[in-house]
């Protein structure tokens, strides 16, 4: 084993190189405009009085990031006119992607949701899908930039990055909104993505070999590009195939529909936007990465499957604590001590955020690996790109009718609606493991 000297030498060497450090700020630029049009948005929404239906269907504008992979080849293969010239393929779409984003933020930091919900609208969907464009930009520059060695160091400040930028989005916004309101804090988010577009200006474009253009020889691109890791994920699969691509496509089901209407359900409570700040975004950030932490070494110790289903269960409990908080919360009931109920209230919320968070972020880890493991190296970039828009679809499309749930029942039912949604990918992880079990033994 060699010194622990040396260890923390080669760290400090790995993690120091310029290549590794970029990622940082990329990560942090990919993470900002997340929360955007998630979470903090449907706050947003609900402070303006929007309807609850409505809020739901805003989740939508999500589904961006689960379909990214459709004008992947397009962002791969088409060069910019002018901006290839001055900037490079990769860095050229980049800047385009993140200058969209912040001009998309300020945009909406202008406009009012109330009286002007479609157009509100329009420029949440823009935000998207610049912001799934800059992913797929970061995601190639990463890959080409370095060689095998740098990649899981790389893939680490990224990591980091992505979770500060989410903290800034969420805890930031709501404290940014508390003190002046939700467009000011828009407009401040606007102005964070010159992080990414300084970094973008500063790094050097990738070598990278010659690509094929859509020009030559489509049909081989075509082959190529889309219909080979399609061919290869079935052989190697075969009749099971369709059973792990929806496990992949169920198992946060359960976890994105309870997160449309969770910020919500936190002001309609009755808890202030400072609150929510720091025990929801703030707090639950060091849990999430906590629970994070946890899986990764799970996985590591216990197995990818016990981990997996560990991760689907735990997901599901938590959404049934959100029912018991909706019908028992002491913020809702009449205070003897309006002080002391304060406190107790918000030492439940700490409590359920904590359970919630710690399993999201193990569960994550869990699908995150299990998708790796089912992806061919020959085709990893293509393969994981489906598998990870796949992972999201479903759950951002039935997310969108979760106002409509709320609206209708109330968030007692909509929690065990959401909890309910987790079963099937217990039974279908459960299903893999005796799959998996029946191949070792034989």
């Amino acid at each position: 084993m060699p010194p622990l000297s040396d260890t923390f030498r080669t760290a400090w060497q790995l993690y120091s190189h310029p290549r590794v450090v970029v990622m940082l700020f990329l990560g942090f630029s990919a993470g900002l405009p997340y929360l955007l049009v998630f979470s903090t948005l449907s706050a947003w929404l609900a402070d303006a009085d929007v309807d609850r239906a409505a809020i739901g269907y805003f989740s939508w504008v999500g589904i961006m990031f689960s379909i990214k992979v459709f004008w992947a080849p397009v962002v791969d293969r088409l060069k910019l006119p002018l901006l290839n010239r001055l900037f490079g393929q990769r860095r050229g779409w980049l800047l385009l992607a993140q200058v969209g984003i912040a001009l998309s933020l300020a945009a909406m930091a202008l406009v009012e949701p109330v009286g002007h919900l479609e157009r509100f609208a329009q420029l949440a969907l823009l935000v998207a899908f610049c912001s799934a464009t800059q992913d797929i930009c970061i995601d190639a520059y990463r890959i080409d930039s370095a060689d095998e060695s740098f990649q899981g160091a790389m893939a680490a400040t990224y990591i980091f990055g992505y979770r500060t930028a989410m903290l800034v989005a969420g805890a930031g916004a709501f404290y940014i909104a508390s003190y002046d309101s939700w467009n000011g804090a828009y407009h401040a988010m606007a102005w964070l993505m010159g992080v990414g577009i300084v970094t973008t200006l500063i790094i050097r474009e990738p070598n990278t070999p010659p690509r094929e253009s859509f020009g030559r020889d489509p049909k081989q691109w075509l082959e190529t590009a889309l219909i080979a890791p399609f061919r290869d994920f079935f052989g190697r699969y075969g009749r099971i195939a369709l059973g792990l691509l929806a496990l992949v496509a169920i198992y946060r089901i359960s976890d994105i529909t309870m997160g449309v209407m969770a910020n919500p359900f936190y002001l309609d409570i009755g808890y202030t936007k400072n609150e929510i700040a720091t025990v929801a975004k703030f707090f639950g950030f060091f849990m999430t990465m906590l629970g994070s932490a946890v899986g990764g070494l799970a996985v590591l110790r216990h197995g990818l499957g016990r981990s997996l289903l560990v991760g689907a269960v735990g997901v599901a409990l938590t959404n049934l604590l959100f029912a018991v908080m909706a019908t028992y919360s002491p913020v809702t009931e009449v205070p003897v001590d309006p002080e002391q109920v304060r406190w107790v209230s918000l030492a439940w919320l700490a409590a359920v955020i904590s359970a919630d968070n710690l399993f999201g972020g193990f569960a994550n880890v869990a699908l995150i690996a299990f998708m790796s493991s089912l992806t061919n190296r020959n085709f990893s970039a293509t393969q994981y790109a489906l598998f990870s828009s796949l992972m999201t679809l479903p759950g951002k499309f039935i997310g969108g009718f979760s106002g409509e749930v709320v609206e209708a029942s109330g968030y007692t039912v909509f929690f065990n609606y959401a909890a309910l949604l987790g079963v099937p990918a217990i039974l279908l992880t459960i299903w893999w493991l005796r799959r998996r079990d029946e191949t070792a033994a034989r």
